[in-house]
């Protein structure tokens, strides 16, 4: 049941005075609950439970912290219908997305169990002490990754589920060992507090510290940023605009004590299609991108929104066939009509630029609040003279750069800012006669894609989901898979530490039985 309060802690508290509603895309009315936001007496509290709670959860096993992690996926699952109802309810999503993410969150919290109820992850190196070594002894150094400390997780507007409540940073923040504070996206309030009260269940039920999680409501910015200001606070996660993570990011900056915001933002995920490419199947790709551009009324942070060619009659063919085929497809309802509004002005903006021309705009009457999809073409000069053309549109829109020749294709790709994604489409043979062309885009991009669509972000050890900045504001991280969970941790050192006081992870006989690196080698042997 919903109650729209706040979670601080495992009590559920409403001592705010400001009180919002969530909105129905769909039927363009608000939803029924009301949601109280956090007070500053709230939030305070929540950062001070979380620091105690850090005391005891930080020292937590990896199979305790598996038990945790798998009961809250338990939980969510058993919140049934309710759960997806309320999904559709405040994001106008159809059913069948909101059932795709609740298993892609579940999954992701069950990898984190997985990975934490071995250790290995931990990345235990030892070097052991040699008196005998001239001119001066070796001392006993062991190294592991410790937690950071509570952990403040903004959930994300387009994806209620994955992203959000207890989602992937929420997980992995867990799985380090670090307590995490919520600060829930007021467009789906609702589904953040059913997914919170699971959290808080399955937190209960593992015995875990009362702190170790806190969920606050918030209609505005105050709440995040005075979240982002307490010094109890020691790391953040963000998934949205670069307007408001790099907002979070100098905020963080300037507090007494710096500490690390890890914001995936922006990107337009430049595709490239190569000459071969688009002379013989040209068709079938223009096709496959208008399904890509308009899935999930392009709200997805790895939407293709710009596509480079060579000009020629071939790219023409192509920009002539995908906007024929996406206006074959009906619009969909986008999450808010503050979304669709940006979407709106943003793309009047675009259509507004000097040599931009509109080669696809879907006009018919839709219902209030879905987003019509756009296709646009300008020339290489003019994109490479114009850096608003090269920001993003978050929605079903895409541009198509016709580029003069190879050498003015690898200076636009050179000079667009840092991209989640980048695709290479090409025909057999093509990719060693450019290799320029994809050093250029690997150096823009985390993730580089041959012959397919960004659209869809595999959750695995292998994935990069981050970019150079304004992807992301440290590209050395991934905000999907397992290794995600390095974002949350420090390595520390012992020297010279006796063995009986050393964590599992460390000691001569290896109790974990984990692979560790020792003296150089990878073993999973005691030292003697």
């Amino acid at each position: 049941m919903i109650t729209g309060k706040n979670y601080i802690g495992n009590l559920l508290s409403s001592i705010g005075d400001i009180t919002f509603q969530t909105f129905n895309p769909k039927t363009n009315t608000e939803n029924t609950a009301v949601f109280y936001e956090a007070s500053t007496i709230e939030i305070e509290k929540a950062a001070e439970l979380a620091t105690k709670a850090f005391q005891t959860f930080k020292n937590t096993s990896g199979l305790k912290k598996a038990a945790f992690l798998n009961e809250i996926a338990n939980e969510i699952e058993a919140l049934g219908n309710e759960l997806i109802e309320t999904y559709c309810a405040e994001t106008g999503l159809p059913e069948a997305r909101a059932m795709g993410e609740r298993g892609r969150t579940l999954f992701q919290l069950r990898s984190f169990a997985n990975l934490v109820s071995e250790g290995s992850w931990l990345e235990a190196t030892i070097d052991t002490e040699d008196l005998n070594r001239l001119p001066i002894p070796k001392v006993d150094l062991r190294k592991m990754l410790v937690p950071i400390g509570p952990v403040v997780v903004f959930g994300a507007s387009n994806f209620p589920l994955a992203y959000s409540t207890a989602g992937g940073d929420t997980a992995a923040a867990f799985a380090a060992g670090c307590p995490v504070i919520v600060k829930s996206h007021p467009m789906h309030a609702g589904t953040g507090e059913l997914v919170a009260s699971a959290i808080i269940k399955a937190a209960e039920k593992t015995n875990m510290p009362n702190g170790v999680f806190s969920n606050l409501n918030s209609s505005g910015i105050e709440v995040g940023a005075t979240l982002v200001k307490n010094p109890n606070v020691k790391a953040v996660g963000f998934t949205g605009s670069i307007i408001g993570g790099r907002a979070l990011y100098n905020m963080a900056a300037e507090r007494p004590e710096p500490i690390p915001v890890f914001a995936e933002m922006g990107s337009v995920n430049p595709v490239i299609i190569l000459p071969n490419a688009a002379k013989n199947n040209g068709i079938n790709w223009a096709k496959t991108y208008a399904s890509s551009i308009t899935m999930g009324a392009g709200q997805f942070c790895t939407n293709p929104g710009l596509i480079l060619g060579i000009k020629g009659t071939d790219l023409t063919n192509f920009i002539k066939k995908l906007s024929e085929e996406i206006l074959q497809i009906e619009p969909t309802c986008m999450l808010h009509p503050k979304i669709i509004g940006a979407y709106e002005t943003n793309k009047v903006k675009m259509q507004n630029q000097k040599g931009l021309q509109t080669t696809a705009n879907f006009e018919n009457e839709t219902s209030q609040n879905y987003g019509k999809q756009i296709i646009t073409t300008v020339e290489g000069n003019t994109f490479l003279n114009n850096t608003t053309l090269h920001q993003e549109v978050f929605g079903p829109f895409s541009m198509v750069v016709q580029c003069e020749n190879f050498h003015q294709l690898e200076e636009i790709i050179s000079k667009l800012e840092g991209q989640l994604t980048g695709t290479i489409l090409a025909e057999n043979g093509e990719l060693m006669a450019y290799s320029n062309i994809i050093n250029a885009l690997q150096n823009r991009v985390g993730r580089i894609i041959f012959n397919g669509v960004p659209t869809g972000v595999e959750v695995c050890p292998a994935m990069t989901h981050g970019g150079p900045y304004p992807a992301s504001t440290d590209s050395r991280f991934t905000a999907v898979g397992v290794n995600s969970i390095k974002r949350w941790v420090r390595p520390f050192s012992f020297q010279n530490w006796p063995n009986e006081l050393l964590p599992s992870e460390l000691k001569n006989e290896n109790p974990l039985g984990i692979s560790r690196l020792i003296n150089g080698e990878n073993t999973r042997k005691p030292i003697n």
